[in-house]
């Protein structure tokens, strides 16, 4: 019975994306939904933008080994990207008008910083992607006797498909569907699991002191290193199509200022209840949390759970996994068709075909994504590493390029690919402070380097006002 209600939830999704592809007329509702969104469909899309794998299955699993502290990345760092993103970023971007962030780097430095800002993003997505597709292979594998690699298939062609057809607008719709099951389910099973265990109260007290530790030990190692944990993130996210693309989707730069503040607090709050909930279940079920610690979850409500639990848990879990899934496979499309390929045809791509080379990429990026996952299934760590590559090469010419009028095109190149070579080498040494710290440093030194040195002649062709 669980199976066949997952099977016409997978379904329903399909449908509306087969649905949703009649709203799509253009590459720029491929891709921005033709900037309509209001403000329930465009908070609810940000809100589901991360909610995905290493929420619910990553971060829970961290949390129980290490604690608060541990998490501090996912959805602490989140929760702030999104914060920051529509304090300092959002009016800006939303300004130029342009399809995608790359767009906004040759806005800014021209078509040669463009280019290389779109190679430096587009692989970041290839993990990130992957993960999800692990995510909902260890999902269906858990109802189903799919081995790991016939469930990535699977969930790769269900979200391939209904992305395929709707872009954007099936992702929005889906969207906020899935952010309503998420937070039912969530619910629902965070207040069950409290009363089993006899109440809130009862959960915290048998929790491991080290839970509920925020801040790190007293050394400067650690707090930089806690410091590190904040901006992957935090930070690292900012540049990133999958952002830009939900918030610049809203119907108008108010809307999309206030989306970013209610998906973030919603983040945060929504967030913190896997935390809990994997809490209350190692309290209840030891056995299953020495059996898997990323499975706890799923185990918990599949042997403990009754159905209507059961259908509603899973109906959260795989609905936060393929919003996120779905952004992730059209983020780089967009990036590669309007960044990388486009600009090799210029006047001669008119858009319809131009939506069609949007469309096959999102295929080309989830076959990539499949094989990614195939080799790796450690979900937490491959989210860390896609916002890491962003955060070493990508923030600080971005930031730089928008607040700093005196940020040259050499300045950001010099940013972009010393940040990311440092953060590379590191690993090579024994050091005791994390590599993407050195790697942003090193960003952010060489964007005032090769800026001092290497001034543009003319001025940015944009106002921030």
């Amino acid at each position: 019975m669980l199976l066949l209600a997952i099977i016409a939830y997978l379904a329903i999704t399909v449908g509306i994306g087969a649905w949703s592809s009649k709203l799509v007329k253009n590459s720029n509702d491929f891709v921005l939904a033709g900037r309509s969104l209001p403000l329930f469909l465009s908070a609810s899309a940000l809100f589901a933008t991360w909610f995905g794998s290493e929420t619910i299955f990553g971060a829970s699993s961290v949390y129980l080994e290490e604690g608060l502290i541990g998490v501090i990345e996912d959805p602490f760092g989140g929760a702030l990207c999104l914060v920051l993103f529509g304090m300092f970023y959002l009016r800006p971007m939303y300004r130029m008008g342009v399809l995608t962030i790359g767009d906004v780097f040759k806005r800014i430095f021209g078509k040669r910083v463009e280019f290389f800002a779109s190679v430096f993003m587009i692989p970041a997505y290839f993990g990130y992607v992957a993960a999800q597709l692990v995510a909902l292979s260890l999902v269906l594998g858990a109802v189903t006797d799919l081995s790991l690699l016939e469930g990535i298939l699977i969930a790769a062609g269900i979200v391939v498909f209904y992305t395929f057809l709707g872009g954007m607008w099936a992702i929005s719709i889906t969207d906020f569907i899935q952010t309503t099951m998420i937070v039912i389910g969530l619910v629902w099973v965070a207040i069950l699991v409290a009363q089993e265990a006899g109440g809130v109260q009862e959960i915290l007290s048998q929790a491991p002191e080290e839970s509920f530790q925020f801040f790190p030990e007293p050394d400067f190692t650690s707090w930089v290193n806690y410091f590190g944990a904040w901006i992957i993130l935090g930070l690292g996210s900012i540049p990133s199509q999958d952002i830009y693309q939900r918030v610049m989707a809203s119907k108008s730069e108010k809307v999309a200022v206030r989306s970013t503040y209610l998906a973030g607090t919603f983040y945060l709050t929504f967030g913190l209840l896997p935390l809990f909930i994997a809490l209350g279940a190692k309290v209840l079920y030891p056995e299953l949390y020495l059996e898997n610690k990323q499975m706890l979850l799923p185990s918990m409500i599949l042997r403990h759970g009754g159905l209507p639990v059961q259908i509603v848990f899973f109906g959260a879990l795989i609905s936060a996994i393929m919003s996120t899934t779905s952004s992730g496979l059209l983020a780089p499309a967009a990036i590669i068709s309007e960044n990388i390929i486009k600009p090799y045809f210029g006047d001669r791509l008119d858009d319809r075909h131009f939506l069609w080379i949007l469309r096959l990429n999102v295929v080309f990026v989830a076959i990539i994504a499949t094989i990614m996952a195939s080799w790796e299934s450690n979900i937490y760590e491959l989210v860390a590493g896609a916002s890491i590559l962003m955060l070493v090469s990508l923030f600080v010419p971005l930031t730089a390029g928008l607040y700093w009028k005196n940020a040259s095109k050499v300045g950001a190149l010099m940013s972009m690919v010393i940040g990311m070579i440092v953060y590379l080498v590191i690993p090579n040494f024994e050091l005791s402070v994390d590599a993407h710290i050195y790697g942003l440093f090193a960003s952010i030194i060489s964007m005032i380097a090769g800026s001092y040195f290497f001034p543009d002649k003319s001025k940015p062709n944009y106002e921030l006002s």
